[in-house]
């Protein structure tokens, strides 16, 4: 493929803040089949412990930092007493062959139920979609999409 200074080729990756590093590390591994890619650290953003974690398809990245990290985001830090910020970032989605089956391996893995898996009929011709979404242990919302839906 030819390089186009200034072109947009896609999303790279995600970056999410762990509660817990090592364990979300660890569901998004085994879970929904991510690989290590890289891991690092950065004092000047007091960040001990970073990760970038692969798709099985190598198109796509979660990167995970520790929860101490100073790194620009959204909004602000959630505070002890709260279960979650919102922010303008809703949901990862992941594309997946079997939303279902998605759903189920997250849900065995520690994630908790947002919305079993379903069948939506989206727009004006109809596209016909199925997915699932699931809390992670960290709490981002996680959605698995059908591969192919659009």
């Amino acid at each position: 493929m030819e390089k186009q200074k200034g072109k947009i080729y896609g999303i790279h990756h995600i970056a999410i803040r762990a509660e817990n590093f090592d364990a979300i590390v660890d569901f998004y591994e085994q879970a929904l089949g991510f690989s290590l890619s890289h891991s690092w650290s950065l004092p000047e953003f007091n960040l001990k412990r970073a990760a970038m974690l692969k798709s099985a398809d190598g198109n796509s990245f979660i990167e995970i930092y520790d929860s101490q990290a100073d790194i620009p985001a959204q909004g602000r830090k959630k505070r002890q007493d709260e279960e979650f910020v919102q922010t303008a970032l809703l949901h990862i989605c992941l594309s997946v062959e079997d939303p279902k089956i998605a759903f189920e391996r997250a849900i065995a893995a520690g994630a908790k139920p947002c919305h079993e898996p379903m069948v939506l009929h989206l727009g004006n011709p109809v596209i016909t979609v199925r997915n699932s979404l699931v809390f992670s242990p960290n709490g981002e919302v996680i959605e698995f999409l059908e591969a192919g839906a659009f």
